[in-house]
């Protein structure tokens, strides 16, 4: 009975956009997230997440569309935080989000329409996502792509050792800018789909658990790109029958990959370290015998 009633939904023409949503969302933050937690920016997203509630919440007040709305609150959330946020992060974040929640809940408040359009700003609403939205999230997925390809191998260099970096002469300024309004731009399309409370699901989790169990950057990218995938997409299949929210289907999803990532992990390090000391304890044999 679920199978047959999800099956019959994917061919409704509005699932099949919102899938099309999913993939690229799937696409455009398991390639960001990996440098989001190199960065330790987790923070950062959380307030940029609420700055794109903001300017969403806007547009919807003053009859704009809200997914242009969305993406001007974040790229502002993401020069604010570039230029102000590389000294005393975690007060310049705490500062930015706090004003950017207040105004949001003013315009959801000041709202006169339907309280359920306000509501799936929060809680996102992948189902019924317009054609002017997806054509958005295509066009932020090849540039954030395309950019992020350009400027990869300084990104990584200066996430991994920013001291170096400063000391060969990197323009850790610009480029910390630079991939704020990149984070903001995915921020902006992630608060449409998932919501402003859940966007680190797809922003972070994907990144944090291709991390446990990859070590090169590309493998990172590429099972982080898997999981996001996996999770915005099953997410969607899996909530249609119920009619569940979406968004709580893409966390369930994202949160058990997680923890399954977390165990392999934590599997590796224990064969490693036993490695480690069956090779000291041959090493410390040979030394004796000789």
């Amino acid at each position: 009975m679920w199978l047959d009633d999800t099956l019959a939904l994917l061919n409704v023409d509005f699932v099949q956009q919102s899938l099309i949503a999913a993939v690229l969302l799937g696409l455009l933050s398991g390639i960001i997230a990996p440098l989001i937690v190199l960065r330790n920016m987790s923070f950062s997203v959380h307030a940029t997440s609420e700055l794109a509630l903001m300017g969403a919440a806007a547009a919807l007040l003053f009859s704009f569309n809200v997914g242009i709305g969305a993406v001007l609150g974040a790229v502002v959330a993401a020069v604010v935080l570039g230029l102000l946020g590389l000294k005393n992060q975690d007060s310049t974040v705490g500062v930015v989000m706090s004003f950017g929640l207040g105004l949001s809940v003013l315009f959801i408040h000041l709202y006169p329409g339907n309280s359920r359009s306000a509501f799936s700003l929060l809680t996102g609403q992948i189902v019924g996502v317009r054609d002017t939205s997806v054509w958005i999230l295509a066009g932020i997925t090849a540039l954030v792509v395309i950019t992020l390809a350009l400027v990869w191998r300084p990104l990584l260099f200066i996430s991994a050792d920013p001291v170096l970096a400063t000391a060969l002469g990197v323009n850790i300024r610009g480029y910390s800018l630079l991939f704020a309004v990149l984070v903001g731009l995915t921020a902006s399309q992630s608060v449409q789909i998932v919501g402003a409370l859940l966007v680190m699901a797809l922003l972070i989790t994907p990144g944090a658990a291709a991390i446990q169990v990859a070590s090169s950057p590309l493998t990172i990218v590429v099972f982080s790109v898997v999981i996001a995938f996996v999770s915005a997409v099953g997410g969607l299949v899996l909530s249609l029958a119920p009619g569940l929210p979406v968004s709580v289907m893409v966390v369930s999803i994202s949160f058990g990959i997680y923890l399954i990532c977390r165990f392999v992990g934590w599997r590796k390090s224990r064969r490693t370290t036993r490695d480690d000391a069956a090779a000291r304890r041959i090493s410390a044999y040979r030394t004796q015998e000789n």
